[in-house]
Parts: C-alpha cells; structure tokens; sequence
C-alpha cells in the first residue's frame, strides 16, 4: 500500500456528509447500519482518523481494513474499538462479492463528558489499537451487542428528554462490558496464538539477557516488552494473567529472578556483579526483589550449594 495522507473526521455530521447519508439526528451519537452504504468517498487508499469513538461491527465488506498495524477480512463477525485520533487505514477490495453488512455506534467525547463514563472508559484496553488484536465474536455475541446499538438507535430516534442520554450512555456502558467479557473470552479460546505470544516472550526475554543491554539499558521494562511484541501493555498483561496467572511484571520479575539463581550457583560473580549484569542499578533493589520471591537473601542462597 503506497503511502497516503491523514484525513481527520472532526464532527459525526461531517463522517454522516462523507459516506453520503442524511443528516445524523442527533449531533453526538449515531449508528450506521453499513448496508446503506451505497458508495465509498476515496477510491485509493486512504489513513483516516476520528475525533470521536467509533465501535464498529464489520462483516462482509468490501475494504481491506488496516487496524494496529495488521490487516483483517470480515468473513465473520468482528468487532473494532476506535478512540478519538486513533489512525486507521482502509482500501476498496474490489473482488468481494457479498454485501457489506454490520453497524457502527458513533458518539463524541462531549457526549460522554463529566459523566461516570468519560472516567473509565480509557481503562479498556481494547480501545488501544496496539493490541493488534480486533474482537472475533460469535453468533450469539453479535446479537447481544447488536441488540443494544439497537436499543440506543431507537433513543435518540425517540423525542429527546432529559432521561435521554443517562439511558444512551448506560447501553454504551452495559455495550463496553459486554466487548470486556468477550474479550476475556477470546483469551481463552484462541489459545494458540495467545501460547504464540508467549513463546515470541520467553524469547524477547533471552535475547534481551544475552547481550549486554541490561547493563546499557537497565532493568527489562514491561514497555520495553510491550512495544517489542506490538502488543499493548494492558493487553499483554491480561494475555499472561490469563496463560500463567501472573502479570507482565511479575512474569519478567520472575525470569529475571530464574537467572539470578543460575548465576547464584553456577559462577563465582559477586552479588553486586550479578546484580549489575541483570540490569539493576542497586544491589539493595536486586537483593529486595530476591528476596521477596525466594524468602532467601542472594547469600542465603549461594550459601545452601556449599
């Protein structure tokens, strides 16, 4: 794909004017039903990017949709969770043959602002498109979700009156927290490329320690990590809680205790050497992290092999 320019979409009237519908009914919140989509308004390639959410249900359509830096067909049903200036990519796939079909909630930050909602809804993850990771959902998930864009279509449709938008937010709400168990759920049944990820981190962490990069860079981050994965930190996390019980931070915390102790009794290396080898500026932080996960002191330890 041949590099393109950034559109940015500021208002949901002007993403309405854009794809050729009507006026939005309400300037803040919108569904599109994607069936309606008659033409698209760029023939090449193109990298947009919203000031406003965007949840989107995408199934048979004909665009190749660049998302976290991967590519996606929509032979099934997949969900997409855009944030405000998050750039996405999309092209016309000219060989598709079925109709386009699924939806897309719009609504704007002012919409939700100074509400419960505008607080928390950062905290889930899968509006970080760096999870590389869209949310593949079933037949019974998408009629769970589909029901409720429904039910905030029909909101706003309606004569708008003061319980309007504390109902159209509680759906958005009750929308996320339906995406956040699905999610939880795809952790446990794509098990084979969550087990991939791990494998591509166990290997992160052994080349990272192999070279001298602990003693140029410091102590291996989880954002180090992270950004080496193409995975976002929140994601990651999640992903090993779910594989191995732990945390990024404890995971890497962990391994790094692992080779304090290969080190501990197979080499004569001091412990402030081993500590400096491992990245850690301080002897006295090396020795607290060892000892809060063996109940060992590092000389304890080496002491219990003579």
């Amino acid at each position: 794909m041949k590099k393109t320019n950034l559109i940015t979409v500021k208002t949901i009237s002007e993403y309405h004017e854009m794809m050729g519908h009507t006026k939005p009914l309400h300037p803040l919140v919108s569904v599109i039903n994607l069936e309606t989509v008659t033409h698209l308004p760029f023939d090449e390639p193109v990298n947009l990017a919203y000031d406003f959410y965007c949840i989107t249900l995408k199934k048979n359509t004909c665009l190749k949709f660049g998302y976290g830096q991967q590519e996606y067909d929509f032979n099934k049903g997949t969900l997409f969770f855009m944030a405000p200036k998050q750039v996405f990519s999309f092209q016309t796939n000219y060989e598709a043959t079925e109709k386009p079909s699924g939806w897309a909630l719009l609504f704007h930050p002012d919409f939700i602002w100074n509400t419960p909602l505008a607080t928390i809804i950062k905290s889930f993850e899968y509006f970080d498109y760096s999870v590389n990771e869209a949310l593949h959902i079933s037949d019974k998930e998408e009629a769970i979700v589909t029901n409720i864009v429904e039910i905030i279509e029909q909101e706003y449709k309606s004569n708008i009156d003061n319980f309007s938008q504390d109902i159209i937010i509680s759906q958005i709400m009750s929308l996320l927290n339906y995406a956040d168990r699905f999610f939880q759920r795809q952790f446990i049944t794509r098990k084979k490329a969550n087990h991939q990820v791990l494998a591509r981190l166990e290997k992160l962490i052994a080349n990272y320690f192999s070279t001298e990069r602990p003693i140029n860079n410091g102590l291996l981050t989880v954002q180090y990590v992270s950004e080496h994965l193409n995975i976002s930190p929140n994601y990651l996390s999640r992903l090993l809680t779910t594989l191995t019980g732990k945390s990024t931070k404890q995971f890497i915390q962990d391994k790094v205790v692992e080779m304090a102790k290969e080190r501990l009794s197979t080499t004569d290396l001091s412990i402030s050497e081993i500590a400096y080898e491992l990245g850690f500026e301080f002897p006295q932080s090396f020795n607290k992290l060892f000892k809060s996960k063996t109940e060992q002191t590092p000389w304890e330890f080496r002491a219990s092999f003579n």
